[in-house]
């Protein structure tokens, strides 16, 4: 079975749609390690520069099936809920704003993260799902009121489940408690042994059994040394296996791959089985949510 990374920033040293070659370098670095199909993942950044990168995806991928499409990280997350992306490039999604990341993808964007509390997020999320993108629930401060609005829009998967979120609790679910609650709703999750604890890994694959996408969230750090690198805009340092941005402890993406993260499911007492099939199968489902198909 192949492994498919859905939500990856890089690797190998290299930062997903810096440089062509850089690109098809953090690929292989990744597939080096057993990973197969790639989703490059790209951080917040000011809306030419994301356009200017998502062309260099695009011409990466003209060179290597392996990888899929793009994933859009922003640029219209939640300031409070920012993590490793720069404040002063986070925007709201208006029409514009839109169609420019929609003309420069030209159909090859397969996912996007987005606070659906946002001003005009609900109508976006329309207008990118009806263009085959799958949104993401993420890096947000909203209700479970507002994430199910966001799911009866368009919305079909939630992003690093417990990062950059409110958490569940009693009287307030919040999105994660939402998207548990609701059978169209996938739930990507970071099994690094940093970002999400065993007990509530294992949690997460019991209460929404099919619908856990494994996904690693690597930086260019991944199957690399440890040491100094840039995420956008951003300084990281990763040390012990952490990413965090320089100076603070905010985990900014991970090191992970992701035949590391069936072995820390293990840890965590989860079926190897089902880890499998959230490396393999559930990625591919959740992109093919709103219309894509992958290639035979």
């Amino acid at each position: 079975m192949q492994l498919v990374d859905i939500h990856s920033h890089g690797g190998g040293g290299h930062a997903f749609g810096n440089t062509v070659d850089g690109t098809l370098a953090a690929l292989a670095a990744h597939q080096a390690t057993g990973t197969t199909l790639m989703v490059a993942s790209l951080v917040t950044e000011p809306l030419a520069a994301m356009a200017a990168k998502i062309g260099v995806v695009r011409e990466a991928m003209a060179l290597e099936p392996a990888l899929l499409g793009i994933h859009l990280e922003g640029p219209f997350l939640a300031p409070s809920r920012k993590g490793a992306h720069p404040p002063h490039a986070l925007i709201h999604p208006t029409p514009d704003a839109v169609s420019r990341l929609l003309d420069a993808a030209d159909g090859t964007i397969r996912q996007i993260t987005m606070a659906p509390e946002l001003p005009g997020a609900l109508e976006a999320i329309e207008r990118f799902a009806e263009a085959g993108v799958v949104v993401a629930v993420g890096h947000t401060e909203c209700t479970a009121a507002q994430a199910r609005a966001a799911f009866d829009a368009g919305a079909r998967l939630v992003t690093h489940a417990f990062n950059a979120m409110p958490p569940i609790a009693g009287r307030a679910p919040g999105p994660l408690g939402a998207a548990l609650a609701d059978d169209r709703a996938f739930i990507e999750v970071i099994a690094d042994g940093f970002h999400v604890a065993p007990e509530s890994l294992a949690l997460l694959f019991r209460a929404a059994p099919g619908r856990v996408v494994l996904m690693t969230d690597a930086m260019a750090a991944a199957a690399s040394t440890e040491g100094t690198y840039m995420l956008g805009e951003l300084e990281v340092t990763v040390a012990g296996g952490r990413a965090v941005l320089t100076g603070t402890d905010t985990l900014a993406g991970s090191t992970l791959v992701l035949s590391r993260a069936l072995d820390v499911c293990a840890a965590a007492g989860i079926p190897r089985d089902e880890a499998l099939e959230a490396a393999t199968i559930t990625p591919l489902k959740a992109l093919q949510a709103c219309g894509w198909r992958a290639p035979a």
